[in-house]
Order: C-alpha cells, then structure tokens, then sequence
C-alpha cells in the first residue's frame, strides 16, 4: 500500500464525497484491524496506510492540499496539521465498528446512542464564472436541509413510540459467520437503530426528519478552481442531538472565450502575422490586471511562447501567483493581390539560395535517389 495514493488505499475515486470516503474507511479498517488479524505484521501495516490517507481525505483543508501537491505539500507544512474533527471521527467508527464484537469489548462503549437517519454533512454544486474564480466574490447558496423531527424526536414513529427491531432483537447489528469467522453488519431492516416504528408520524411521515429551503452567501476566494471544495461551518443538516453537520460547495469554473487556465497559469493564444514575426514588433496584449507589452523576438516562431511572472491567477492557499503564457500563432495572407505578390516574389529573389533551403538540404539526396533506378 505505500506506494498507492490515498484515494488508492480507501478504494474510492477523487471525486468521493465525506460520507463516501468514510465508508470506505470502514470497510478497510474492519478488514485490517489488528483485533481481526492478531500477529499479522501486513495487515498491521495496512491498518495504518488506512488510518493515514482516512486522515487526509476526511480534512477538507488537507485534502485539498494532498490533491494539489500530493505528500510532499503535506510534509511541507500542512501535513502536521490535524483537525481534531478527524480523530473524533476516527473514535466513533472504532466503536461503532466494534461494539460488541466477539461477545466481549472490554472498555469499549456498550450503550448505543441514537444514530440520525441521514447523514449531517450536506454537499451543493455551485457554478461561478471565470473572473468570478480568479478575483473571488461572494455568492448566495440555495440548498434543502434536513432536520431532526422535533415531534416524533428523529424517530419517524408517532409520538416517539418504537419497539425493539425483530431483525436484529435491538442489538443494531447482524452477525454473518463466514468459515470459522464470525463479522458483524448493521442491521438492514433498522438501519442500525436497534428499533422500529410501531406507526408512522404524522409530521415527517415516518421519514424522522423535516426539509426546509435555505440560502447563505459564502466568500468565494481568489483562486478558486473546478473541483476545489469550500466548507460551510454548521449549515449542514441537524441531527437528533441538535448539533448540525457542515455544508460542503463545490466550484465548477465557467470557460473563459480567450484565457485558458491551467493551475495557476493561464494561457493565451496571440494571433501574430508572419511579417510582424520576422521583424519582430512590440504588440500590446491582454491580461488578468490589464495591458501588457509583448515584445517579439525577430524570427519568432509558430507556437513559441513568452513568459510574464506573476501575471497569472492568485494561488487560493496564498502561495503567490502563477505566470500568463502568451503563445504565438502565426497567421498568413489568405488572398493577395497582384501588386503583393510581386512584391513577395521580389523579397524571395533578393534572399538568394536562402530562400530556397530545400535545394541545398535535398540536393546529395537527389543524386542518390536516380542512383537507385539506374
């Protein structure tokens, strides 16, 4: 596992949300758990790949940081920063992964707290343009969010009735013996809640939580690009305990018709006439902040490209900027009149044989090809 990435090792693609990427976690935490796998140094090592690339991928600001610079931008600074969201989260699976397992469990917790129904991060997709992203702005978020039914207290039973669940005899949990080996699984008819509504609220009709429409205006900041992810504190959906989760945006930058960006680059195609190319003039272009003044070598080529530092998109964790890259594309006269093409034929005449470099280059091939057929 040391030489996959940490998308890799948790089996998820980069595109995974929370809730997806702590799934996964899960699903490789039980399989190389060292309770599970006592004495095997592999699986030991495996657990802890696990618990390291869970570490990034479940911190927003790191994992933004790892799909930049991947574990170098982490070592370089970010990496030995933690929050402590993570760790609590890293205890709560643990022990819901673990609760009861073996008949035995010795400290760990034995009480079942009520779990929410759906989950309390929520995630929204926001589109924004191109100078919208590079100069930052502040935008409004419309979203639906889930609340806790008050009524039947998340429950979705009417008036907070419920039974124990027949399934799994309010335990929350199943157990599949597979060989010798014995896993526990959450409950399928439950869902893990241990119980069971004996009727359906009236207010959440048995769905044990509420919608509503919300808004908040969110500052975008400079820099931001397509995929990057920004964290709303608190503005998540709210759970049974009344503490909400957070609410994730994320950005999909419009194109713009003349900058193309790549990273914190940006492109820009200069049409130059073939003329101006070969004498080499100043032309002024254009940039993110304004007009800059692009001076062309003589002879400048097709494709050749010119480099302005710091003339390119803010860095959105405030390393710097980028540079602009200005690259030539030359054009050509797609008609020309008599008196210009007298006046070509001139220009070329007055070159001599430098202007007819495939005669010089091909003239030893010549002779060698009528050799062939002689």
């Amino acid at each position: 596992m040391e030489n996959l990435s940490y998308y890799e090792i948790l089996e998820v693609s980069k595109n995974a949300n929370g809730d997806e990427i702590k799934k996964a976690y899960r699903k490789m935490a039980k399989l190389y758990h060292p309770d599970r796998n006592p004495g095997d140094a592999t699986a030991e090592t495996n657990f802890k790949f696990c618990n390291e690339a869970y570490q990034v991928l479940s911190d927003e600001q790191q994992r933004s940081i790892y799909d930049r610079y991947g574990k170098e931008g982490l070592q370089g600074g970010g990496g030995g920063r933690r929050s402590s969201g993570g760790f609590d989260d890293l205890g709560s699976i643990f022990e819901e992964m673990f609760n009861g397992f073996g008949g035995g469990g010795g400290g760990r917790r034995q009480s079942r707290e009520p779990t929410d129904k759906f989950a309390l991060d929520l995630g929204v997709e926001m589109k924004i343009s191109f100078k919208e992203a590079v100069f930052g702005c502040e935008k409004e978020v419309t979203f639906n969010s889930k609340k806790s039914c008050k009524t039947c207290k998340g429950t979705g039973a009417k008036d907070g009735k419920v039974t124990s669940c027949s399934q799994c005899g309010g335990k929350g949990q199943v157990y599949v013996r597979q060989g010798f080996m014995t896993f526990s699984q959450t409950c399928p008819a439950c869902h893990g809640e241990g119980t069971m509504a004996t009727a359906k609220c009236s207010d959440c009709k048995g769905k044990s939580y509420t919608e509503s429409k919300e808004s908040v205006t969110v500052k975008v900041p400079a820099g931001i690009d397509t995929g990057n992810r920004l964290r709303v504190s608190g503005r998540g959906n709210t759970g049974k305990s009344g503490v909400a989760g957070d609410l994730y945006v994320t950005f999909e930058v419009e194109e713009d018709s003349h900058f193309i960006r790549n990273g914190n680059d940006i492109y820009l195609q200069v049409p130059v006439f073939f003329t101006q190319a070969v004498l080499g003039e100043n032309i002024t272009i254009p940039s993110l902040t304004g007009d800059v003044l692009l001076e062309l070598e003589r002879g400048t080529k097709d494709k050749q490209q010119y480099r302005f530092r710091n003339e390119g998109v803010a860095d959105v964790h405030g390393h710097g900027k980028g540079d602009l890259i200005a690259q030539v594309t030359l054009t050509y006269p797609t008609k020309l009149t008599s008196e210009q093409e007298d006046l070509l034929q001139k220009l070329q005449a007055s070159f001599g044989i430098e202007s007819k470099p495939h005669e010089s280059m091909f003239e030893s091939t010549f002779d060698k090809v009528k050799g062939w057929f002689k």
